[in-house]
């Protein structure tokens, strides 16, 4: 399947291999967005891009080797953009906003729940053990929406510095949190 959405075709053979391609991953594809999208709207949205750039791609003659991967790597970005848009809302903890939309919903039975919960602990923890500085760019500008321009002129610090710290930052909580991964993956087995 993945041969002949790489081989330019006739556009009889490409619909087929599009469609093909959308009755195998659709329905993996869906449950994989509604895990981490809050709204079935939102999800669907998400479900129906990923399949457009698919069409828009094969109709570019841009291959695509593996499509599957392809098509969920598609849906991991258009799930960042989505979050990225999102305004922060007024709340007392911008942290549980953030990380309640990113986590699995915790109506997906008592076993996710448990692990939501596990992870929600870790990653503030992990918050926790950054220096103040890292801390507060990361929070500010993942977290709340902000950006760096604003970051530097309401603090007096460059922006170069301000990526820095983030960046370390974002090395601390990647290191720090795969252990975390780790461990859940190896109990998914």
């Amino acid at each position: 399947m993945d041969a002949v959405l790489t081989n330019p075709q006739s556009t009889a053979s490409q619909d087929h291999a599009l469609a093909q391609a959308f009755e195998r991953e659709s329905r993996h594809l869906r449950n994989f967005i509604r895990r981490r999208v809050p709204g079935d709207v939102e999800a669907e949205d998400i479900l129906q891009d990923v399949f457009y750039e698919l069409v828009e791609a094969y109709r570019l003659m841009k291959p695509v080797a593996h499509t599957g991967a392809w098509l969920f790597q598609v849906a991991r970005n258009r799930i960042t953009d989505l979050f990225r848009k999102k305004k922060p809302k007024l709340v007392e903890d911008p942290e549980a906003l953030f990380l309640g939309d990113m986590l699995p919903s915790p109506d997906a039975g008592p076993d996710v729940a448990f692990a939501r919960q596990v992870l929600l602990e870790e990653i503030e923890l992990a918050l926790s053990e950054l220096p103040e500085a890292q801390r507060e760019v990361f929070v500010a500008h993942e977290i709340e929406g902000r950006s760096f321009k604003d970051l530097a002129a309401e603090s007096g610090t460059g922006v170069r510095t301000l990526l820095s710290r983030k960046h370390y930052a974002v090395v601390h909580l990647r290191h720090r949190l795969q252990t975390v991964y780790d461990e859940f993956t190896r109990t998914q087995k």
